[in-house]
């Protein structure tokens, strides 16, 4: 189904295919009804890439929006065929500064990732796991609590 055909310009955008596949596109090289007719069932549009090709494709100076550097940070990645990871990482507290994006990226590369994409991060970085929060999201920086958000990312069984 397509909810949206527009294109910004500059948007890196992680498609996930039909097959379990990954792939990186800018959304003004391809339209989405070419992404639809080539098997695309999710398109994340948050960012930036983190790797692609198995190669680190932020760098130090990389950062979304007006962000700070070190944040509560949310990602996913495959490793190979069908091997996915979620990587969130809290931030914002004195027990957690979080992590840049470049910080990310490597970390995701240590465990193996060929491709990683950013998704949102801050207050929306929670990860649910078997029936329960399994990190410590952060709302405004000073209180441990899930914020209420519209989408989330997930893998059934």
């Amino acid at each position: 189904m397509l909810y949206r055909n527009t294109a910004a310009s500059g948007q890196v955008d992680l498609v996930i295919y039909n097959d379990g596949n990954f792939a990186i596109i800018n959304e003004t090289d391809v339209t989405a009804e070419e992404l639809l007719a080539d098997g695309a069932q999710q398109v994340l549009s948050f960012g930036p890439a983190l790797i692609e090709d198995d190669a680190v494709v932020v760098s130090e100076d990389d950062e979304v929006g007006k962000a700070k550097t070190s944040n509560p940070r949310t990602a996913i990645g495959v490793i190979d065929d069908l091997h996915y990871l979620f990587v969130v990482s809290d931030g914002r507290t004195n027990e957690s500064a979080g992590l840049s994006l470049l910080q990310l990226a490597e970390f995701m590369k240590e465990l193996g990732v060929t491709t990683a994409y950013n998704l949102d991060g801050g207050g929306s970085s929670t990860m649910y796991f078997n029936g329960e929060v399994i990190n410590n999201p952060t709302t405004n920086g000073r209180s441990i609590v899930e914020r209420s958000v519209s989408d989330i990312v997930y893998i059934g069984y």
